[in-house]
């Protein structure tokens, strides 16, 4: 056993023990058998200058962090729709996007905001007026790929035509103005429409990633990284009620 899947076995395990109250040693003895293999699930977190530095990161480290709760392989990029390149966000965080834009590569598509109360600055107001990441967001709409966003990534996503007609949440001062574009307004922190997942202002990429893992790779994942983070999922998830 090399050292990362030595350290990535201790800390799941850990990490199990102090989710489901379980001792390391009874967790230790009695390992769950291991899922079939599948394909990796590939996310592409998008940049685009002036994105809200907490907006990407939180989505981007439960991601990556999950490869370790799941025996289904994870693989998480930045990417920019102007092929690989360096990236000033909201509060000056240098970021390098080391992708270009492949939607097609991808099975989870998160769009982070950023700048929206500065409509004269680098963030969500200059993309839709410069209208190109509007666009490849509406043509990158696919089967088999779920677009989410969160806070006023959402309005991205709105100004691409995405959430007209479906459920859907941003930051709260940018409620008015989703609706107003014919989003159908949740009062919830996440809301899973299928592939469409959206959530509530910057704190909420933590959950919006953390149910997107329940879904996408199960609840024990999902507790898991709750562990590995100290952090416990809040607030409500809205999804469509079952059929009759």
């Amino acid at each position: 056993m090399n050292r990362r899947t030595l350290l990535r076995t201790a800390t799941a395990l850990g990490a199990a023990g102090l989710a489901t109250g379980v001792p390391l040693d009874a967790a230790t003895a009695a390992p769950a058998p291991p899922s079939p293999s599948r394909d990796p699930l590939r996310v592409h977190v998008v940049l685009f200058p002036g994105v809200e530095e907490l907006d990407l990161a939180a989505p981007y480290e439960v991601f990556s962090a999950s490869d370790y709760f799941t025996d289904r392989g994870v693989e998480v990029r930045y990417v920019a729709l102007d092929g690989p390149r360096a990236i000033t966000a909201a509060f000056g965080t240098r970021l390098r996007a080391d992708r270009g834009w492949a939607p097609q590569e991808a099975d989870l598509l998160v769009v982070p905001g950023g700048g929206y109360a500065r409509r004269e600055d680098p963030g969500v107001w200059a993309e839709i007026r410069r209208g190109a990441l509007p666009r490849a967001l509406a043509e990158a709409r696919r089967p088999g790929l779920t677009v989410a966003a969160l806070c006023t990534g959402v309005m991205l996503l709105s100004a691409a035509g995405i959430t007209a007609g479906r459920p859907c949440t941003t930051h709260h001062r940018a409620r008015a103005d989703l609706e107003r574009q014919g989003g159908v307004l949740k009062n919830a922190r996440v809301v899973d429409d299928g592939d469409l997942v959206t959530a509530g202002g910057v704190t909420s990429g933590l959950d919006l990633a953390l149910w997107l893992v329940r879904r996408e790779l199960g609840v024990d994942a999902a507790l898991g990284l709750e562990a590995m983070l100290e952090y416990e999922a809040r607030g409500t998830v809205w999804t469509p009620p079952s059929p009759s």
